[in-house]
């Protein structure tokens, strides 16, 4: 039994220091990559790319505050754990960003399904003006709804799976129920069902082009209804997210299942190598959950297709010729 405590908290030592390391890395190079790349003219332009830029930004942020610790609690060394303002505004700052880039995710679904309907005036709505108001109206709502956590979380807490952890019952159990449903599986459930009614409207399209382009092509006349944008950047995007909202779900779904768990099934109510396990799991789940923060340039890359890494292609390009230039 003190055998295999040992290895688990040793394990749990080396993926700390070196899959944190791995995901710190991929994680912020690709969240930059993203921010160079969806910028740039050709994408920024559109609503969904815009969702994307501001999702990958938010993304980075919470890598760059998140994951360092994680690492630090490799060697023991971490401050989270012992000071308590750097405590909360390490939990407040992970919780809130990582709430924002989820729900970016939700809105980036929802403007692939107006853009997709047959019906025009929901076409119109997925425009800049509602996007940059939707993006406002997430960070300030986000930022709110974890505000408690500045008052919640605490350093040096021993009976948890991390020192850094809500100090009371009460705190845990309105974190792990926030996080449950506002961070993961409300935000999840809208994206799979505006993602399900995305695929139905372009279905739906493709079947009126077709019989449109048919009709037309007997009577000679050239038709143009919407072929090419199903063709185009809004096909890729939509490619994107749905890769994207696939992935979010087999990465973030295990933390607050072993969130709740433990605040119901607290460290000392069962073995010790129980609580050893618990917190073995705890900590690998909380590493799965920044991968999901870092993937999305990745993810972009392989199912944006040649517009995406074309874009990706020509900054980096640019960014050379500056340099050289220089």
């Amino acid at each position: 039994m003190t055998s295999s405590i040992a290895s688990l908290k040793y394990t749990m030592e080396q993926l700390n220091r070196y899959l944190a390391l791995a995901i710190f890395i991929f994680g912020s190079v690709g969240n930059i990559l993203n921010c160079l790349v969806l910028s740039q003219r050709k994408l920024r332009s559109h609503p969904c790319a815009a969702i994307f830029l501001a999702s990958s930004f938010l993304s980075l942020i919470c890598i760059l505050i998140g994951v360092p610790p994680r690492m630090l609690t490799g060697w023991n060394v971490d401050p989270t754990n012992t000071i308590h303002i750097v405590c909360k505004l390490y939990a407040f700052i992970v919780f809130s960003t990582r709430t924002m880039a989820i729900w970016l995710i939700t809105l980036a679904t929802i403007d692939r399904w107006l853009i997709s309907s047959t019906q025009a005036y929901r076409r119109r709505m997925s425009n800049m003006e509602n996007v940059k108001r939707a993006i406002f109206i997430i960070v300030i709502l986000s930022s709110i709804s974890y505000c408690y956590i500045l008052y919640c979380f605490a350093a040096n807490i021993i009976d948890a799976p991390m020192s850094c952890y809500g100090k009371t019952g009460t705190c845990r159990l309105v974190t792990d129920l926030m996080y449950t449903f506002v961070t993961t599986v409300i935000p999840l459930i809208l994206m799979i069902i505006f993602g399900v009614l995305t695929v139905s409207n372009v279905r739906n399209m493709r079947s009126r082009v077709r019989v449109h382009y048919t009709v037309a092509a007997v009577a000679r006349i050239p038709s143009t209804v919407r072929i090419a944008k199903l063709k185009t950047i809004d096909h890729k995007l939509l490619r994107m997210l749905i890769i994207q909202i696939l992935l979010l779900i087999v990465l973030c779904i295990p933390q607050p299942i072993q969130e709740l768990f433990i605040t119901l099934k607290p460290p000392g109510s069962g073995s010790e190598y129980d609580d050893a396990l618990n917190t073995f799991l705890y900590n690998i789940e909380l590493l799965i959950a920044f991968i999901a923060n870092g993937i999305p340039f990745y993810i972009y890359t392989l199912a944006g297709g040649k517009i995406f890494r074309t874009t990706f292609l020509d900054t980096m390009k640019s960014a050379a010729e500056k340099i050289i230039c220089e």
